[in-house]
């Protein structure tokens, strides 16, 4: 009798799951942008808190989970970037520093990056070996500017500009970090004004350097303000499989594609690396016209922030995707790349493509925003200004949405684990035969009738087993 009546619940739980497509997880993420403390959630779909991390320090960007020593929950981290006190370069996104801290809120390494020449901001990436990349304003004064062959600094009162640098960090031991790997875009620059100068050449012939003399210093107004910011890079990832960072440049609307298999020495120059160009640019995509090439119709992001590979095996896999600020929108694109990571362009024309493939409906911020991809194939995309996370379809439909409340509030970013991301287990597996399917669904309705509990069942990590939990493993077989 008892089977029959959870066979019976469970017709009903299909039919209403069938209908439903959020995709269950844990979302991560940090409100608040300023000085003073802050507090990281990590929220189920039901919006319960899993864990929450408190903060002496406001967001630089958003934060990031990654495996411990051992599997598990339990055994995850947090990655944390955070504005310091007193930050020597201080405009929107300032940092300063990461932190790493356990489950349970505790220190285990960090790493700052603020002095005269450098200065963290936005964002970090983790890498699979551990280490932290990090993104640096990097400090030049207008004799290094003029001699590189910038003409002006636009009257910038403090005389000097901030170009970037990607630093890497790996943990010492100690409780902190040292500099394993880097890279400075000042030693990828080119210049058509001055062949007196240094880095003159040909812009629309070198699509793999960037042109010094594109945008403003900052003079009190426009990009870059009083504080010299000239790039304002916001976002940095990884892709593993390639061996490839990317990055996104807020005040010149493109994204770049670096090569991290170099050296430090190689970084530096023009070859060396997998793909035998050293630290030059392997892709760039945006706006074509910052090196001579396509004209405004190919300009199609602006004021762009959090750019992502598409992980394998989402749909989608392999693409971009960002939160296109000046679009009011998410957006994904198919880079021109083979299965190696070589990326392609035609003679005499832009790197394509020319056009994106998704767009998200509208939704708008002036500051920061995400945009992530899930594996069933929806995207989670953030409104900073007014601290929304909103899960869109395909087809653009909204399927779970938040809104933190409080003064203040923003959330620059936020993204969602799978329920099993950091687990040795296949969560959902009640009779444990490695598989999940309708007998698990039956074991876990059972479950709940005879008001047992079994941790493998507990998909929403709230500690009982309910209906809730049901609704949660049906949407895992759905998706698997």
């Amino acid at each position: 009798m008892k089977k029959k009546a959870a066979l019976l619940i469970l017709s009903g739980f299909v039919s209403l799951l069938l209908s439903q497509d959020s995709y269950e997880g844990y979302t991560l993420f940090t409100p608040g942008g300023s000085g003073g403390g802050a507090t990281t959630y990590l929220k189920d779909n039901s919006l319960n808190n899993i864990q929450t991390w408190s903060h002496s320090n406001g967001a630089a960007s958003m934060p990031y989970l990654i495996q411990g020593d051992e599997p598990g929950w339990e055994n995850t981290l947090l990655v944390y970037p955070y504005r310091v006190n007193n930050p020597t370069m201080d405009t929107g996104g300032v940092g300063g520093a990461f932190e790493c801290l356990t489950w349970d809120g505790d220190f285990v390494w960090g790493y700052e990056l603020s002095n005269t020449n450098y200065q963290h901001h936005h964002d970090v990436e983790p890498l699979p070996n551990g280490n932290i990349l990090m993104i640096a304003w990097e400090k030049k004064t207008s004799t290094e500017a003029y001699a590189a062959g910038r003409t002006s600094l636009n009257s910038n009162p403090l005389n000097q500009m901030w170009s970037e640098a990607i630093f890497e960090i790996q943990q010492n031991g100690s409780g902190g970090g040292e500099v394993v790997w880097e890279w400075h875009l000042w030693d990828h620059l080119i210049q058509n004004v001055d062949s007196g100068d240094d880095n003159y050449g040909v812009v629309f012939d070198h699509p793999e350097l960037f042109d010094i003399n594109l945008g403003n210093i900052g003079g009190g107004g426009g990009p870059g303000g009083a504080n010299a910011d000239w790039m304002h890079l916001n976002a940095i990832s990884y892709n593993a499989d390639f061996d490839q960072i990317v990055l996104s440049t807020h005040h010149h609307d493109e994204i770049f594609v670096i090569d991290h298999s170099t050296t430090t020495a190689e970084a530096a120059s023009h070859s060396g690396g997998y793909y035998g160009k050293g630290g030059d640019f392997l892709y760039r995509w945006g706006n074509p016209q910052n090196y001579d090439r396509g004209n405004n119709s190919y300009h199609i992001i602006g004021s762009q922030h959090s750019i992502n590979w598409i992980p394998e095996g989402y749909p989608g896999e392999g693409n971009f995707i960002l939160f296109n600020n000046e679009g009011n929108e998410a957006l994904e694109f198919a880079p021109p790349v083979d299965e190696n990571g070589n990326y392609y362009m035609e003679d005499g024309q832009p790197f394509g493509p020319s056009s994106e493939t998704w767009t998200s409906p509208y939704i708008s911020t002036q500051m920061q925003g995400g945009a992530f991809r899930l594996p069933n194939g929806n995207s989670l995309v953030t409104d900073c200004d007014d601290a929304v996370i909103k899960e869109f379809t395909e087809s653009g439909t909204i399927v779970w949405s938040y809104t933190h409340s409080g003064n203040n509030a923003n959330i620059a970013r936020a993204q969602r684990y799978p329920l099993d991301a950091f687990d040795d287990t296949l969560l959902g597996d009640i009779n444990e035969d490695g598989e999940l399917n309708i007998l698990d669904i039956v074991s876990l309705v059972n479950l709940v009738l005879a008001e047992e509990y079994n941790s493998n069942g507990d998909i929403n990590g709230d500690g009982s087993l309910n209906i809730l939990d049901i609704v949660s493993l049906v949407n895992l077989i759905l998706i698997s």
